[in-house]
C-alpha cells in the first residue's frame, strides 16, 4: 500500500509538470506560430521554474487517491494551481523581469495549464476508478468489531465504491471462531478492528488471534467517544502518540501558509489602497481622534499582539479592564463609523496586520484581551482557537456568526465555528472561505 501511493503520487507530480511546460510550449506556438531553434532560454528557465514549483506545491497538498473525491481532487488541484501562479507573478515583479514576456502567452499559458492539470486529474481518476470496477487492485476488508466507527466505515464505502474496497464481512471483536471463520471463507486483503470501550482490553487477545494472517491489520478508534481537537497520530522520540490537541501549523504547513498571507496580502492591500486612503480621510473628517483604532488582543499561542481598525467610534474612556461590544444604535458609534462597522470596511487595516505576520487573511477573529479572559472560563476549548494565527475573515464569519455576541451560547456556536476551522485547516479551505466572504459579501445584521 504504501510503495502504491508512492508510485501514485511520483505518477501524479510528473504529470503535473508535464502539463505546465506541455502547456507552456503550446501557447507559445498559439502566440507565435512555430517553436523557434533554439527555444528561447528565459522562456524556457520560466517554464521550468513554474514545473517545478507546482510539483512542489502539489506534493504538498496530494492527498491519496483511494477513497477520495473527484470534486476535492481537483480542488486541490486549482488550489495548487493559484499558488504556483502566484509565486510566479511575484518572482515577475520583484526582478522586473514582466516585460521580457508576451503578456497573451502568459494568460494563454495559465488558462491551458490549468486545464491540462484538471483534465489529467479526470483521465487518471476514471482510469483508476474503471480499474478498480474490472477488480485489479481490489482489496477485501473484514471488519471486526462494532464501534462507532464501524457504521460510518459502512456508509463511506457503500458511497464510494470505485474506491476498491469492498467489505466482505463483520464479526464481532470477542467471538474467535467467527473470527478464523471468516479468515477462512473471505481471506480479506485488509482488517479493520472497530473496537467499543468495552472492547479496548480484547485487543490484545484479538490481535493474537489474528497472529496467522498476512492481511494488512488497522485499528479504527471510535472518534466520537473523545473530543479531538485536529487529531492525528505522531510519532514522537519513535512513540505514536495521538494527537487530542495540536495546532495544523507545523513543518510545510507553516510555509504554505505564510506564502498565502504575503502574495494574496500584498495583492489585496495593492487593490484596496485608494478605499483606504478616502475611509481615512472621511473618518478623519467626520470626528476627532485617530484615524487608526489600535487595540490589545490575543493572537497565536495566546501571545498579545496589536490588531488595527478604522476608528469607528467617537473617543471614550472605558472602565478599567472592560470593554463593552458595540450594540444596535449604539451612540458610540460614529455615523460613518456604523457604515464601517456593518460592511466590515473597518477591518481593512487589518491587512497590514497580516503582512506584519501578526494576524492571516482566513482564521478566527481575534477577540478582546478583556473577552477572551472572560469567555475562558465559561467555554472549556475557547483557548483552542488561538492554535493558529487570527484572521480578518474566517469559517465563523462566512456562516454568519459574526457581530455581537451578547448570549454564551453565541460565542459557543462560534467558537465550534473556528475548532472546526483549525481541524480542518487546508489552503483549499482558506480559498473557499475567501470566495465566500466575497460572493457572501461584507454586510452582517449582526454588526453594529
Amino acid at each position: 500500500m504504501r510503495s502504491s501511493s508512492s508510485v501514485m503520487r511520483f505518477f501524479v507530480n510528473a504529470l503535473d509538470w508535464c502539463a505546465f511546460v506541455g502547456a507552456g510550449f503550446w501557447a507559445f506556438v498559439w502566440r507565435f506560430g512555430a517553436l523557434p531553434q533554439p527555444f528561447p532560454q528565459l522562456y524556457a528557465l520560466l517554464m521550468l521554474l513554474a514545473a517545478t514549483v507546482m510539483m512542489i506545491v502539489s506534493s504538498a497538498i496530494y492527498r491519496s487517491w483511494r477513497g477520495g473525491h473527484l470534486r476535492a481532487m481537483l480542488g486541490r488541484n486549482v488550489m495548487g494551481w493559484l499558488i504556483t501562479w502566484g509565486v510566479l507573478m511575484t518572482w515577475l515583479v520583484l526582478t522586473q523581469s514582466g516585460n521580457e514576456f508576451s503578456r497573451i502567452w502568459l494568460v494563454s499559458w495559465a488558462g491551458l495549464s490549468l486545464l491540462l492539470l484538471c483534465t489529467f486529474r479526470v483521465v487518471v481518476f476514471w482510469l483508476m476508478r474503471w480499474m478498480r470496477v474490472q477488480g485489479v487492485y481490489q482489496m477485501r476488508v473484514l471488519l471486526v468489531g462494532g464501534g462507532g466507527s464501524a457504521s460510518a466505515i459502512k456508509r463511506r464505502v457503500q458511497g464510494a465504491t470505485w474506491t476498491g474496497y469492498e467489505l466482505v464481512g463483520t464479526v464481532g471483536a470477542n467471538d474467535t471462531d467467527a473470527i478464523q471463520e471468516a479468515l477462512k471463507q473471505f481471506q480479506p486483503d485488509e482488517i479493520w478492528i472497530c473496537p467499543t470501550v468495552n472492547d479496548m482490553r480484547a485487543i490484545y487477545p484479538l490481535l493474537s488471534t489474528l497472529r496467522q494472517t498476512t492481511a494488512n491489520i488497522r485499528l479504527v478508534p471510535d472518534m466520537g467517544l473523545f473530543n479531538l481537537m485536529n487529531n492525528g497520530l505522531t510519532v514522537v522520540l519513535g512513540m505514536p502518540m495521538l494527537d487530542v490537541s495540536s495546532t495544523p501549523m507545523s513543518g510545510f504547513n507553516v510555509a504554505l501558509k505564510w506564502l498565502e498571507d504575503k502574495v494574496l496580502g500584498l495583492l489585496i492591500l495593492l487593490l484596496i489602497s485608494p478605499v483606504m486612503l478616502m475611509i481615512a480621510l472621511a473618518v478623519k473628517l467626520s470626528s476627532r481622534g485617530p484615524v487608526i483604532f489600535r487595540q490589545k488582543r490575543h493572537g497565536w499561542n495566546g501571545e498579545t499582539i496589536e490588531v488595527y481598525k478604522f476608528r469607528s467610534m467617537y473617543t471614550h474612556q472605558e472602565v478599567q479592564g472592560q470593554v463593552t461590544q458595540a450594540r444596535k444604535s449604539d451612540p458610540r458609534v460614529t455615523p460613518i463609523g456604523r457604515f464601517l462597522r456593518s460592511s466590515s470596511l473597518d477591518e481593512l487595516p487589518q491587512f497590514l496586520n497580516v503582512m506584519q505576520g501578526r494576524m492571516s487573511i482566513v482564521g478566527p477573529r481575534p477577540h478582546a484581551v478583556e473577552h477572551n479572559l472572560y469567555y475562558r472560563d465559561l467555554i472549556p476549548q475557547y483557548a483552542l482557537r488561538h492554535k493558529v494565527k487570527p484572521g480578518i475573515t474566517g469559517w465563523a464569519q462566512v456562516n454568519g456568526l459574526r457581530g455581537e455576541t451578547d448570549t454564551v451560547n453565541k460565542m459557543v456556536s462560534r467558537v465550534q465555528a473556528d475548532l472546526f476551522y483549525i481541524e480542518n485547516w487546508s489552503l483549499w479551505l482558506d480559498i473557499k472561505i475567501i470566495a465566500l466572504t466575497i460572493l457572501r459579501g461584507f454586510f452582517g445584521k449582526t454588526a453594529y
